[in-house]
């Protein structure tokens, strides 16, 4: 083990430990959010430093300081009289196991000497605290591949999320634990959560664990879009790096055609597929009361799924012999039916759909492929709302039908596929106001009971419902300065004070603090770029760019995976 770089002197288990650097060690080193060991008797015990702070043995000390050129003067009270000390917060306990079985969740695999994975690491929850002077050191890459584990681990679908503030070495998520929950990316604008969305969902597709349907509001997912920063450049989107995983659907044909994404399919709805709880989430838009939302209940139940149409054609005279005969409010009718006008402008919207859209993304998505919705033009608060809301009530009530027959059957041709929907603005449909009445919300309070998780990507968390933040299962955060948006990333988060300093020191750019159910301890992260390199390790090759050499390879690790 490397040099120790200072003594555990006091701590608790709730508030953390305090450690003291060795003289030699200088406390400039010592940044937040890095990742210590401490080495007890029993137990390695991997900490996040949480704090650093300056201490004296003697406050006499304040009263004459050196002066500022006596560099000998500084040196003898160095370690002494004057030291660095630092708080750490215990995340986890580390434990060998050989008999520990293979897909045990509390369990990651190292490699032996011949790269083959043999040993056992139990990875436990902090219970206990290391004694006086128990020596604390830097974290090695083993350290970290004991607790982070490997990218190429047969036992999981880990996926490499970043790297350490300071080392070179892997941070791998588990994206079969990511996938089985409802998770989040968040972060103030600027900060890069464009980028981390398009790195998590492509792990998803590499590593297979989850089919993909994503709510793409500017158009940034699907297809090459330009990178933030001085210098300019396009990056990849999803469907360029997995040209037969990834089909795109477009509200605006022109504006996608434009930009030159090819064989992208189009999409429209119709009036008939809007239902009263479609209207009530985008009610705030289109500025509709409750009693132009009780009108609507009534015209729904004379005129039935066509009642949008009915009403948006209605004269005055028709709306007045209405009311007359069904006990309708004349004025609010005729406001909802002004309202609904607006509904008139949209590119995608029909009176009448022949060919159901929303059915064939849910056959694509039984495929096993992944649907981007780009917006294009259309991508106003009000159309995204109403689409996303239509779209995933629909898709949610078939996997609830889906998961019923599997759970009657058993029959694992019924499993339904992991599917992940991805959401942007997120606060605007899990607020606390109307988040118990929108398919969101429920999707999120499931947990993955029908097989169904949210990926929501938002600027502002604080927006979010409280229980719905509690049950996001792994967030990743980029900086966030507004109080209340730091204080809802730690909901339900034990530990939160420390973490708090944490995050509130992140760099703007590229830099992330990872938590929750997809790891096993929170940890901070230089974000994994999003270039050629990335696009070469993720991507599906391109056969018809490949030299032959290149694709004798290829061809031979085929052979390879077919068993030949």
């Amino acid at each position: 083990m490397n040099q120790p770089l200072g003594s555990v002197i006091e701590g608790s288990l709730s508030e953390g430990l305090e450690v003291r650097l060795h003289p030699d060690i200088s406390v400039e080193e010592m940044r937040v959010g890095k990742f210590l060991v401490v080495q007890g008797s029993r137990s390695k015990f991997f900490c996040l430093l949480t704090d650093v702070s300056l201490g004296t043995s003697t406050p006499r000390i304040f009263t004459h300081p050196p002066d500022p050129e006596d560099d000998f003067w500084r040196e003898v009270l160095a370690g002494s009289d004057t030291y660095g000390t630092i708080e750490i917060a215990p995340m986890l306990m580390l434990t060998i196991d050989n008999s520990i079985e293979a897909d045990n969740p509390d369990t990651v695999t190292i490699k032996n000497a011949f790269g083959e994975f043999d040993t056992q690491l139990k990875l436990l929850p902090v219970k206990t605290i290391p004694s006086h002077f128990s020596q604390v050191y830097e974290s090695t890459e083993k350290d970290f591949r004991s607790v982070f584990g490997w990218e190429d681990d047969p036992h999981k679908k880990n996926f490499a999320i970043g790297k350490p503030l300071d080392m070179e070495v892997p941070i791998c998520i588990d994206l079969d634990r990511f996938v089985e929950r409802s998770n989040g990316i968040f972060g103030k604008s600027g900060t890069g959560k464009s980028f981390l969305t398009r790195l998590l969902i492509s792990g998803i597709i590499r590593k297979q664990a989850a089919v993909n349907l994503m709510f793409d509001m500017h158009s940034e997912y699907g297809w090459e879009a330009v990178s933030e920063g001085k210098n300019l450049r396009t990056v990849k989107g999803l469907r360029q790096l997995f040209p037969k995983e990834v089909e795109i659907y477009t509200l605006d044909p022109k504006s996608t055609h434009r930009r030159g994404v090819p064989n992208s399919r189009d999409l429209f709805l119709s009036y008939d597929q809007i239902e009263i709880e479609d209207l009530r989430l985008i009610s705030r838009e289109l500025g509709l009361s409750e009693a132009s939302l009780d009108n609507a209940n009534i015209l729904a139940g004379e005129f039935g799924r066509n009642w949008i149409y009915q009403l948006i054609n209605m004269t005055n005279e028709d709306i007045e012999l209405f009311c007359n005969e069904k006990q309708g409010h004349k004025g609010s009718i005729m406001a909802l039916q002004r309202k609904l006008k607006r509904l008139e402008s949209l590119k995608y919207m029909k009176s009448v759909c022949p060919h159901n859209y929303i059915e064939e993304i849910l056959g694509i998505l039984d495929g096993g492929k992944h649907v981007v919705v780009e917006f294009g033009s259309q991508g106003n608060m009000l159309s995204y709302m109403l689409v996303t809301n239509m779209i995933t009530r629909r898709i949610h009530r078939a996997y609830v039908k889906k998961a019923e027959t599997f759970l009657q059957t058993k029959n694992v041709m019924d499993k339904p596929r992991p599917l992940v929907i991805t959401i942007e603005e997120a606060h605007r449909f899990l607020d606390s106001k109307i988040v118990h009445q929108t398919i969101f919300g429920t999707i999120a309070r499931e947990m993955r009971k029908y097989f169904v998780t949210l990926l929501v990507v938002d600027q502002r968390p604080s927006g979010i419902d409280n229980e719905v933040m509690s049950q996001v299962g792994t967030r990743v955060t980029c900086l966030l300065n507004d109080e209340k948006d730091i204080d809802a990333i730690f909901t339900g988060v034990s530990g939160a004070s420390g973490l708090r300093s944490v995050l509130a020191k992140l760099d703007s750019k590229q830099q992330a603090l990872v938590l929750g159910h997809a790891v096993p301890m929170p940890v901070v992260v230089r974000t994994r770029a999003y270039d050629q390199q990335f696009y070469a390790e993720v991507g599906e090759p391109d056969w018809q760019t490949m030299d032959d050499h290149t694709l004798q390879i290829e061809a031979k690790k085929a052979k390879e995976d077919l068993g030949f």
